[in-house]
């Protein structure tokens, strides 16, 4: 006797209880520290999909954490909700000459938001994202929105450091960076193991974004450190260097995907 297929992802039940991830529209917002960085070009044919476009040396680190959900029951039992990650964000000219920016790679803490994010394109890992929250008092632990405060982040995978890194505000309004600020577009390939010699067909995707709501912006300083790894390939962008920060918090709702001709 077969049962109706109701669950959006594995395990695969009756009721979709189970489900790792729900169907969409997901609903997100968190508090992001946002370092632009340059970059090196050289690596662009290991680091860009063929036929998408060439790295231009610029590019934006986020240290993010989240809360999100669908109907609003994760936010009764934040331990569905809440996470961190760190997400790589590079520029790219596009064939027709046009900028975009690409995600080549993203840790996350939390197998939901793994999943979420492969399904939209984005490659997350997992790995261990901390940054300085800020919060809305005056006090000495709070980091409060004003000149002079200092935040930092940190990202660790498979229990090594990759990324460092320090803001300090200057108390001038900021801007957005990386994915803020122009549309992203993510990479859904799936190896099929019937066919275990060939390689996955790459498609090219665009997030349906709604909803997006935004705090002001801080503008910080920032020094960021790129660490060597063992497996990690953040080091085919380079020499990283800092040229601009932000800080604030945002929220958006994804309804699905739209796919890009390749």
């Amino acid at each position: 006797m077969h049962h109706a297929l109701t669950s959006f992802t594995a395990p695969f039940t009756a009721s979709g209880r189970a489900a790792l991830v729900p169907p969409p529209p997901w609903h997100y917002a968190g508090w992001l520290c946002n370092v632009a960085v340059s970059c090196d070009t050289a690596n662009s044919p290991s680091v860009v999909p063929s036929g998408l476009g060439r790295l231009t040396g610029a590019g934006c680190v986020h240290f993010a954490d989240w809360q999100a959900t669908t109907d609003g029951r994760e936010l009764l039992d934040p331990v569905y909700a809440q996470y961190r990650e760190t997400i790589i964000i590079v520029e790219i000219e596009r064939p027709d000459g046009t900028l975009a920016n690409f995600c080549p790679f993203i840790w996350v803490d939390q197998d939901i938001s793994l999943m979420r994010g492969l399904l939209q394109g984005w490659p997350k890992k997992f790995g261990s994202t901390f940054l300085t929250r800020s919060l809305p008092i005056e006090h000495a632990a709070a980091a409060p929105l004003r000149a002079g405060t200092r935040l930092g982040a940190s990202l660790c995978v498979k229990d090594r450091r990759l990324v460092e890194a320090e803001l300090a505000l200057t108390g001038n309004p900021g801007r957005p960076l990386g994915f803020l600020a122009n549309k992203t577009i993510g990479t859904v390939g799936w190896p099929d193991l019937a066919k275990a010699g060939q390689p996955p067909h790459l498609r090219w995707l665009l997030p349906d974004i709604q909803d997006k709501v935004t705090s002001d912006w801080h503008e910080a300083t920032a020094e960021i450190r790129v660490l060597d790894h063992p497996v990690e390939e953040l080091s085919l962008l380079g020499d990283v260097q800092a040229q601009a920060a932000s800080v604030g918090w945002i929220g958006i709702t994804i309804n699905g995907v739209r796919e890009l001709a390749g």
